[in-house]
């Protein structure tokens, strides 16, 4: 099985995607090489814009590019670019200006540089930011086909992407389809909400979980916002809970999201917030800090478990 991550394929899809959108620019923050954007700077120079560590500025001149035309791509680390609050916030949601901020380096698999580099906020960010799509890919085929959604959309989009190496769970013939959640393992025992680089964990989870008697539905749920009401209504109707699973902070983030939309319905089921419980993160190996925090297959199995004895009380 082999192993990816997924801003490989963002930047060969910016690549591909170059040749046939001339509109297509890159708005880069001294970090082509991590976020994949140098192969696009050697293709199509004349619409690559280096700007150093100037994230303000970069959205501002992104936001310019956006209004006159262009569909430029901002990209940086996610804690950085999103840090970038207020600038977002006017110079592109407020003006509704189509640039697309994309930030890598999402969640705890960005190890060592620790809590100042290490993305856990963002999703949070961003979601409450009007007229603000928020998209995550779980896999190479996904944001493979994310992307030729995201050069012909005329909104403003946050794209996330995530460092760790993950497998393919989507088919070649995997078709995008914008604002609709997937079911990727079926089961009515409860509910497995995922997105991004934690969709691969939710289904490793989901076939040890099976063996303990518990058939679980995996919902990988790439938009964020706008999220897939109906397909969390119906997992919520159909199963004793949901457990939501994310690489980032819980407080705002997709369990948020997802708890919002149980309650306002009046479903009455129980949901559990899995992530990152409300610290900073910190400096080590990827593995250590996931295993720390529960987010590894080991740690969502038990979690889950656990979960799933108190709904049967």
């Amino acid at each position: 099985m082999e192993l990816k991550p997924v801003r490989d394929a963002f930047g060969e899809a910016l690549v591909t995607l170059g040749a046939s959108h001339p509109e297509i620019a890159v708005v880069d923050c001294d970090l082509s090489a991590p976020t994949k954007t140098a192969e696009f700077n050697n293709t199509f120079p004349e619409r690559f814009f280096q700007f150093g560590i100037q994230e303000a500025n970069a959205i501002g001149v992104g936001a310019g590019l956006a209004i006159s035309g262009f569909r430029p791509f901002v990209c940086s680390f996610a804690c950085f670019i999103t840090g970038r609050y207020d600038q977002i916030r006017i110079s592109v949601c407020a003006n509704e200006a189509p640039v697309v901020i994309v930030g890598t380096h999402a969640g705890l698999a960005i190890g060592k540089d620790g809590a100042t580099q290490m993305g856990l906020e963002d999703v949070n960010l961003m979601r409450g930011l009007p007229n603000m799509t928020v998209l995550q890919p779980a896999d190479h085929i996904e944001t493979r086909e994310m992307m030729k959604y995201v050069v012909t959309s005329r909104h403003p989009i946050y794209l996330r992407i995530g460092r760790q190496p993950v497998p393919n769970m989507n088919k070649e013939n995997y078709k995008f389809s914008f604002g609709k959640g997937v079911t990727l393992v079926k089961g009515n025992d409860l509910a497995i909400i995922s997105s991004g680089g934690m969709v691969y964990i939710a289904i490793e989870a989901a076939k040890e979980l099976e063996k303990k008697g518990i058939n679980s539905r995996v919902i990988n749920i790439h938009t964020i916002k706008p999220i897939d009401r109906n397909i969390i209504k119906k997992a919520a109707k159909e199963t004793k809970g949901i457990f939501t699973l994310e690489d980032h902070n819980i407080i705002g983030g997709l369990g948020s999201a997802v708890a919002e939309i149980v309650a306002e319905e009046g479903i009455i089921t129980p949901v559990k917030r899995w992530g990152v419980r409300d610290v900073f993160g910190e400096s080590g190996d990827p593995k250590d800090l996931y295993r720390k925090h529960k987010l590894d297959k080991e740690g969502v199995v038990s979690e889950v478990v656990k979960f799933y004895k108190k709904l049967k009380k």
